[in-house]
């Protein structure tokens, strides 16, 4: 009989590429988890990584035990929860991935005010890319996700979840601070911060500024940062102008050392997303939760807006 335990240790190494690592994410020592999977090596008579120093590559054995186990261990606290809740509490644990900025702002505190209806349920949230949240979410690493962008799949389900302003700030003591509105073609000749190619607040941008027969290859681009956060800072010590979302330019706007420019003809928006995998069914805290952000969308919205004032 396998041990789940050591199942879980075998996708922790799986995942990080590192039995140190694993270990402190489970809280193990490294001789510990080397032990483990030593046993589960044991267990199946196969070898399941190639040790390279630190890192730790999966052989072919080890590739084709990922998907099982992962069943296995999803199975097996579907099992668990569900027995709890034949007592008529709602408890478990479950991971929402991220990839985008709204959702970082936005998830703590839905969070928080799910977990004061639902205290014994313990959501831990994953900020990645966006590709990674759904390669996450069809393997079902992640319970749900949070995307600004729907992939067409079969195996997806898609619910509303917030519209997303996109704004543009430049420092508080640039030209433009004192009108705080300019036309499509000023953005030519100030230097640009955009986020990375990927990145679904580039995309609304572009898409705008074609609206308007600018293409990026028109743009000053200054630079290109992956972290909405870092753009705000980078446009805070005046190295150019940039695009980001309302939630992650509300901090500098707050303090006053950003603005608000509208542009004329202009207005970005794109809406983000709650996923879920059909294939996977839901424990009954995942059903609880996705019921709770369908509940509460007008909730949700309306505080994403004060948080962003």
């Amino acid at each position: 009989m396998l041990n789940l335990d050591a199942l879980k240790v075998f996708l922790a190494i799986a995942e990080h590429g590192n039995f140190s690592e694993a270990g402190r994410r489970l809280h193990l020592s490294q001789p510990a988890v080397s032990q483990i999977i030593q046993g589960l090596e044991r267990q199946l008579g196969m070898q399941l990584f190639i040790r390279q120093g630190r890192t730790a590559q999966l052989t072919e054995s080890g590739q084709v035990l990922v998907p099982m186990a992962r069943e296995l261990l999803n199975s097996a606290q579907r099992v668990e929860q569900t027995m709890l809740s034949l007592q008529g509490e709602v408890m478990g644990e479950m991971t929402v991935g991220c990839s985008t900025a709204s959702g970082k702002y936005l998830l703590p505190g839905l969070i928080a005010r799910f977990r004061r209806e639902f205290p014994k349920v313990r959501i831990n949230v994953l900020v990645t890319s966006r590709e990674s949240v759904m390669g996450k979410l069809l393997g079902g690493e992640v319970a749900l996700g949070v995307s600004s962008k729907l992939i067409e799949h079969y195996d997806l389900e898609y619910q509303d979840f917030f519209k997303d302003d996109v704004i543009l700030i430049a420092p508080s003591n640039h030209r433009w601070a004192q009108y705080r509105k300019i036309y499509p073609d000023d953005l030519l000749d100030e230097p640009m911060i955009l986020r990375e190619e990927a990145a679904g607040t580039r995309e609304v941008l572009l898409e705008g500024l074609l609206k308007h027969d600018i293409s990026s290859d028109m743009l000053n681009v200054a630079m290109v940062l992956g972290n909405a956060e870092a753009i705000g800072m980078a446009v805070e010590e005046g190295l150019g102008i940039a695009f980001i979302s309302r939630l992650a330019a509300a901090r500098g706007l707050a303090l006053g050392r950003i603005v608000e420019v509208s542009v004329e003809g202009m207005s970005l928006a794109r809406n983000i997303y709650l996923a879920r995998n059909r294939r996977h069914p839901f424990t009954r805290a995942q059903e609880k939760f996705w019921e709770f952000v369908t509940s509460t969308k007008a909730e949700i919205q309306a505080t994403g807006q004060t948080v962003s004032k």
